[in-house]
């Protein structure tokens, strides 16, 4: 335990990542980049979740978060995040989707007839 302002020593930080996924990896299958989007399910969680998992669906609950801000809200790495929500996505807590793409090109000459006929009409 350390007091209030001072840091914890360096084997704990590198520690502590390694006991919240019990050891593991990224799954070969690994489904989830950066901007990969991902809210909780309506399925009930057991009580027994460790509490990151708890801690990622209480933070997922309120719509879809990008795997890159869940890791910043969390305040955890990428990759302990991606281990976390392949375990929660394939135990049916989460839902992911793919984002949005981006947007097509548009026409720049009906941009400009969109803005004469504004100003035309509005001034």
């Amino acid at each position: 335990m350390t007091a209030p302002g001072e840091q914890e020593p360096e084997s704990a930080q590198l520690v502590r990542p390694y006991v919240i996924t019990n050891g593991r990896g990224l799954p070969e299958n690994d489904q989830f980049n950066l901007i990969t989007l991902v809210t909780a399910s309506e399925e009930r969680p057991p009580s027994h979740l460790d509490p990151e998992k708890r801690g990622l669906l209480e933070l997922c609950s309120g719509g879809y978060l990008s795997v890159a801000e869940i890791a910043g809200h969390m305040g955890l790495p990428i990759g302990i995040v991606k281990v976390l929500l392949s375990d929660l996505s394939t135990d049916g807590y989460l839902i992911t989707r793919a984002p949005a793409p981006p947007a097509q090109l548009v026409d720049v000459s009906l941009l400009q007839e969109v803005l004469d006929g504004l100003q035309a009409r509005f001034g």
